[in-house]
This record gives structure tokens, sequence and C-alpha cells, in this order.
């Protein structure tokens, strides 16, 4: 993207135009006082006691004059010292206190100086518990050689490895040395030209200011492997030709992005291929996204997070949720912008059938949520982040942008969208700031199409609107014929035309069984067509939860190896419900004792949750 001059220099000096509107209730930070601009981190990766041990120094600006106290967040750290620099470069030592931990926001760690500081270094240590970081034993990998460690800090566990002002209202560029075993190599959301020797000495910087949430670090048996002059996979060496394979249509996903929303920004963009019990499909590290091998399907066809991961580095990344109440302005464009990537990667008729399974699950989802949770903007009240996660802020969050794009036209929205990535690039933007923006930018310069009202009832209001779009497909509408026609005696299973089917469709079958079926009715789809034993995840997850609902017990041995051998929390934590609900609360419970130590903290505490 070709930055305005204003906006170039805020991304490189850290500072956001619109850093300290937002109220972030998540934070403890001083933001009106000092700002960090700039981050180095020196650790040491320490798998014997699970935890990262070393220290990061802060380059800080001071907004009040007045001002001598730096507040930080933390949670589960164990802070030793704390020096300060002055401004003639001598260090002294500074005094901190460090609060009482609050169960969501941690512990509020507050530096006082005796002058303004431009510098500040805190040395701590991460504790083995902390939510932001998984360890894993060598046998808990796919090589089975060497441990793995990786980051999640989203949506506010960065501080659970770093003292940091740990709020998307701020941004922050950073630089890191971190040391690990010698055979183990380290990677980085940075430029990891530094990590192509393994050597268990890295140096990494990014010169991009993002804020603490995309701050990631990973590090196990990795190889690499170039998919292209742009791209490439970080990957343990069992996973790594599969990955490339799967996914080198990468290139040109970014050059269909570039074109219709500007260049970018980032430089390369790699993949790191985590462990099965990463929690989530993917998380948008910059320059490196994270990615769960569950996708990795053999025939392409769960790319699409590829896509959504890659449309964050315009919507999230370049710009980004001011709050996490704000999260639907990251997560909904993003998901408007992944569907828009499929289609001109993969046609019309794939992004469709995308958009009507996605909005088919928020539909199903909205029955089982409480109303205040199904708006937009959301309201958290004190709440994780973490503990409001729904389909909402990127389902419902697509559809609205789909319904502008309807009501507008293509040409007319796509313009819109690639200024309003242009205007805000490098900048964190609250709700109301981008409703002002909507009004100013779309609305008004084309009156009488959408009103302001319509608008922020989408926003502002629980459920969906009316007139909100409903996405069908006609493969689907077959899919559905042919479906009835077995269902009513019509057609034998062997007559379905499932040879040609995508796995699009056969999620579709399955998600819209009958949850009444009959064992005989369950063994014969089994027979035919061999689900149990199905090896894409997607597909497996749908007929298990279809099963746990009709109480087909053939499938326990394959449900118990799935839920012991991941852990993203869409694939597993939905049949956890289910089984509870459906009578299997203590198979599921022994299930879990087992599984649970594979778990990421993520998983683990949404699960104990079920279990209570």
């Amino acid at each position: 993207m070709k930055l305005k001059p204003l906006a170039l220099a805020l991304a490189m000096a850290g500072l956001s135009q619109h850093a300290l509107a937002a109220q972030d209730e998540h934070t403890y930070a001083n933001l009106d006082e000092v700002v960090s601009t700039h981050l180095f981190l020196d650790l040491d990766v320490d798998f014997a006691d699970k935890q990262l041990e070393g220290f990061v120094e802060h380059s800080l600006e001071w907004k009040d004059k007045s001002a001598r106290t730096l507040v930080l967040d933390t949670r589960d750290l164990e802070i030793d010292r704390v020096i300060y620099e002055d401004n003639q470069g001598k260090w002294h030592k500074a005094d901190f206190t460090l609060a009482p931990r609050n169960d969501v926001k941690g512990a509020k760690l507050t530096i006082r100086f005796a002058k303004q500081a431009p510098k500040v270094r805190i040395y701590y240590n991460s504790l083995p518990q902390a939510s932001g970081l998984q360890w894993l034993t060598p046998e808990q990998t796919a090589s089975k050689t060497q441990p793995f460690m990786y980051s999640q800090s989203q949506a506010i566990h960065a501080r659970s490895w770093i003292p940091v002002q740990d709020t998307p209202a701020m941004r922050v560029t950073y630089s890191a040395r971190i040391e690990t075993p010698e055979n183990v190599r380290a990677v980085m959301s940075a430029d990891n030209t530094g990590a192509f020797i393994k050597d268990g000495d890295y140096f990494f910087d990014m010169p991009q200011a993002i804020p603490p949430y995309l701050i990631a670090i990973g590090a196990g048996n990795l190889e690499y492997k170039e998919m292209s002059h742009q791209t490439a996979i970080f990957a343990e060496p069992q996973i790594l030709d599969a990955s490339v394979a799967e996914f080198n249509d990468t290139q040109a996903m970014i050059d269909k992005t570039e074109g219709m929303y500007g260049e970018y920004a980032w430089g390369r963009y790699d993949l790191l291929m985590l462990p099965p019990s990463f929690p989530f499909g993917g998380m948008e590290n910059p320059r490196l996204s994270f990615i769960t091998p569950t996708v990795v399907a053999g025939d392409k066809s769960l790319v699409n997070l590829i896509a959504h991961e890659l449309a964050h580095s315009w919507s999230g990344n370049l710009v980004t949720n001011a709050t996490w109440e704000d999260l639907w302005l990251n997560e909904g464009f993003t998901s408007y912008v992944e569907n828009r990537i499929m289609e001109e990667v993969f046609g019309r008729e794939r992004a469709v059938m995308e958009q009507a399974l996605d909005s088919a699950g928020l539909r199903a989802q909205l029955k089982t949520i409480d109303a205040p949770d199904t708006r937009l903007n959301l309201k958290l009240n004190g709440r994780d982040p973490d503990d409001a996660f729904s389909s909402v802020p990127y389902t419902k969050g697509q559809l609205f942008l789909i319904y502008l794009e309807q009501q507008f036209g293509r040409d007319t929205f796509d313009t819109f969208v690639k200024q309003y990535f242009s205007d805000h690039a490098f900048q964190s933007v609250t709700t109301d700031e981008f409703v002002a923006y909507l009004d100013k930018h779309l609305l008004k310069a084309h009156p009488g199409v959408v009103s302001l009202e319509k608008a922020k009832e989408w926003i502002y209001q629980p459920g969906l609107p009316a007139d909100a779009p409903n996405p069908t497909s006609d493969v689907f509408d077959k899919v559905d014929a042919h479906t009835q026609a077995w269902l009513a005696g019509d057609k034998q299973l062997s007559d379905l035309p499932t040879a040609d089917w995508t796995v699009h469709e056969w999620l579709h079958f399955l998600n819209n069984l009958p949850r009444d079926l009959n064992n005989d009715k369950m063994a014969e789809l089994d027979a035919q067509f061999n689900l149990t034993a199905s090896t894409n995840k997607e597909v497996a997850f749908a007929w298990f939860m279809l099963a746990v609902g009709n109480g087909y017990e053939a499938i326990y041995p394959a449900l118990d190896q799935h839920l012991s051998s991941i852990g993203r929390r869409k694939l597993i934590v939905p049949l956890y419900k289910a089984l509870i609900a459906n009578g299997k609360r203590d198979w599921a419970y022994d299930v879990y004792q087992g599984a649970r130590p594979g778990y990421h903290p993520l998983a683990q505490g949404t699960i104990d949750a079920l279990f209570k």
C-alpha cells in the first residue's frame, strides 16, 4: 500500500493518530502520560523450566511533562529488577510495585522514576502457566526430536510473556535477540532472515509499528522452504512439503489482494506451521502467520484460512480495532476480504458456497448466544475478550459489508474500502470513528442508498436485520434435493453423485441432515462414505457432531482420537458441549483428562469451564 507521508512516519515511530482516543477497559496502561514506541527483547527460551527469561527494554515517549510513572500490564510474570536510562546514558535502579493479580487483567506493574526516562529495562521471567505460551515436549511434536514452544498473544495474552502496554490502542516497533538450544530454530512476527542459520542465537527486527497482540514467537525443530519470491513455510520436516503443496497459491492471493485493496505493506508473507495443539485456525502475526496443521487436507479445500490470515494484513494489522469491543472491525472486514480473495483465486461458485456455510453457521449460533453478545459493537463489561468469542464479529460483520456492497455496487464499495485502509494505515480505530468515516465517505457521498440509521442497526443492535443477506448456492440446492430423495426412500446413498462433491458440499450435506436419524441410517451413511475415518478435519468434525446428536456410538473410538490429537477450539469445544448435552458427560470428561495436558492454556480454560 502506498502510504501517505504522515502515515508512513507513524508506522515507523510506533504512534497512532488515534492511539489515545480509545478507552480500553482491559489495560492498566497510562497511555495519556507515556507511550512505548519501541521494544527490545533479550530472552532465553528455557524449555527445562518452561519459561522465557531475560529483559525487555522500552523506548518511551512522554505525553505529560509532569508524569514520572509508567504503568504496564503483566500476568504470571516474575519481575526481578527494573533499571532506567537517564538523558546522559547512565542507568539507575527504578522503584516498582507489582499489584495483586486480577483474574482477567493480570497484575499491574507500576514503575516510578526520579526523572522522565528515555528508556526503561525490566528483567523478568514468564511462569510455566503463562496463558500466551505453550510448551511441548519432543513427544508432543511431529518430529519427536526437539521440544516446541509458541506464543498466542491475542487478545490480552502478550502481558503473560512481556511486561507491556497490552492494548491495541497503541502501536510499537520491536527488535529481539532470542537464545535457544543450538538445534532449535526461533522465529518471530518480524524479519526472519536472522533465523535462516540454525545456531541457537537469533536476531529479529520489526520496523513497522504493530499493536502488542501481534508480537509473536515460535521455536522448535523448524525447517524452511520457499514457495515464491515473497512467501515461504517454516515447519517441522514431517509436514513441510505437504504444507508447501497445500499453500502454494499464497502468492496469487497476495497479488489479487493488492489489485483490490492496495500494496501489501509488510515485505514478506511467510507461514509457520504449528503443532496440532494450536487453539485457533490461524493467527495473523505480521510477516509470519501462525497456521494449524488441521487445514493441510491434501486438496486445498481449506485454504480459505490462509486467505483469512493474509487479509488481516490489511484489516487488523494495518488498520486495527482500538479495543476488543471493536473486534468486528478486524474480523468482519477480514472475513469479507478473505471471501473476495477466494473468489478472485478460486472462482465465484466456491466463494458463494463458503459464504453460505458461514452464514448458516452464524444463524445457528445466534440462537445460542445472549442477545447483547450478538451486537457487532460488543460490550464486554469487564469479561475476558476470549470469553465472548463467537462467529458474530466474523460473519455478521462480513454480512454487513456484503450488504453495503450489494446496495452501493461493488466498484463504489471497493473504492471506499481501499480508501479506508489507506486513510487509517497503521492506526487503531474505534467503532464510533468508523461509523463517522462510513457516514462521510460512503453514506453521504452516495445519498439515498443506505441511511445512517440502517448502518447503526447493523452495528449497535442485536441479531441480524430483517433484510440481511442470506447467501445461498445453487450447488447446495442440488445437494439438498439429493438429501431429501434419500431421506424419502426415493434414492440410495450409492445414487448420490458424491464422487464429484467438494468439501463444501460435504459440509452442507452433513450439517443439514436431521438430528433424529436412527442408527440404521447413520450406519448406512458410515458404511457408504467411511465418514468415521475421514482424514479431513472439518468433515470429521461435522460427522462427529451429527453422530453425537443422533446417539451413533460407533464413532466413539475415532472421536476419542480426534479430541486427543488436535487442540483447535473450533473443532473440539462444540463436541465437548454436544457430548455433555447428549448424556455423555462422564465419557467426555475421561477423554478430556487424558487430552488436557496437550491442549493450549486457552483451550484448557474454555473446556475446564464446561465441566464445572
